[in-house]
């Protein structure tokens, strides 16, 4: 009797019948199916697929991601795990991720998004640009009046820019480098105040506008004070030809940038039907997308500042360039991106 009876240790331990290979084999040929299907998407794209193979696509990977689930869940090999874990995120990013490609992306933001953003902040934009030329009225008659008022506007201005200045020493100053391609030290203070400025005029939009205005006038009147001292010397017209090979660019930027922050102070005090948070949300939407329309505006204006103003000296070139880059943006502005008649907003 004691013979027959068998303690727990010497009872026969329980097969897996379940095993790894047997669940392998059960379900390869659908694993295989879905790997072929995804080399031939990353190689070809979802275009080269017939219907039915965009049909089968996600039956295959809910297959694979429960192939997956039971294989965890009773402990298989981890080598066939990690194939299962693999392909499944292979197949995910076809199935749910998204499918715009570059050029799409591209074409959303130059053709549509930026443009029409634009187009959007025209009232702010207006009184932005009105507010730079109020300034810049302002500081040349204020100046013309009183000239100790161009050290109160430009208080580091001395030296070769400064009232006691000639005619001499300010067209130094202008005349361009075309021996050295690097920036000249107006030209560094020029593009880190205006990028300085374009993104804070931005974002103090958020205290009701009001440092946005300050800031945009202020611009204006440093603007004017300058026109006034070159103009003194009768050089109006060389200071203008060399503002505007990079200003219509780099000035343009800088009062889209002030109508963005105009945007975001009339949605905070005036949201209208909306609440308050989802009106500075959608502002935040529209103002983001022209805010990255700015920058690549000052990166161009960089370029022109750095190198097209220090090779160009004649006036004429200069101003043609800059008569050009404001028709590209004028007409880029206006006329790209608009929806055809019919088309839903």
């Amino acid at each position: 009797m004691n013979d027959d009876i068998h303690t727990p240790a010497d009872a026969p331990k329980p097969v897996l019948r379940l095993k790894s290979q047997k669940f392998r084999e059960a379900r390869q040929s659908d694993w295989r199916a879905l790997s072929t299907q995804l080399d031939k998407v990353e190689k070809r794209g979802l275009g080269s697929f017939s219907i039915d193979e965009l049909l089968n696509l996600p039956l295959l990977y809910r297959s694979a991601m429960s192939s997956l689930s039971m294989a965890q869940s009773i402990s298989l090999d981890r080598n066939m795990i990690t194939y299962l874990q693999a392909l499944c995120v292979r197949a995910y990013v076809y199935v749910y991720g998204p499918q715009t490609r570059l050029k799409d992306v591209l074409y959303s933001f130059f053709v549509l998004g930026w443009p029409r953003a634009v187009r959007k902040l025209g009232g702010e934009i207006a009184l932005a640009f009105a507010t730079l030329v109020i300034g810049a009225i302002a500081g040349w008659l204020l100046c013309a009046h009183d000239s100790s008022w161009y050290n109160v506007f430009l208080p580091g201005e001395q030296g070769s820019r400064g009232l006691g200045s000639s005619a001499d020493d300010l067209r130094k100053t202008i005349g361009g480098n075309p021996e050295d391609h690097a920036l000249s030290p107006f030209a560094v203070f020029l593009m880190t105040h205006n990028v300085g400025v374009a993104i804070s005029t931005f974002a103090f939009g958020a205290v009701f506008g009001l440092p946005t205005f300050a800031l945009t006038l202020y611009t204006g009147i440093t603007l004017g004070a300058m026109v006034w001292l070159f103009a003194q010397q009768g050089m109006g017209f060389e200071f203008a030809a060399w503002l505007t090979i990079h200003g219509t660019t780099e000035l343009f930027a800088l009062v889209i940038a002030a109508g963005c922050g105009f945007h975001i102070a009339r949605r905070l005090m005036f949201p209208g039907d909306a609440t308050r948070k989802v009106a500075l949300q959608e502002a935040g939407v529209l103002t983001g997308t022209a805010m990255i329309g700015v920058a690549l505006m000052l990166t161009v204006a960089g370029c022109l500042e750095g190198i097209g103003r220090q090779m160009i000296t004649d006036p004429f070139i200069r101003i043609g360039i800059g008569a050009v880059m404001m028709t590209i943006w004028g007409l880029y502005y206006t006329s790209v991106g608009r929806r055809k008649p019919g088309e839903s907003a």
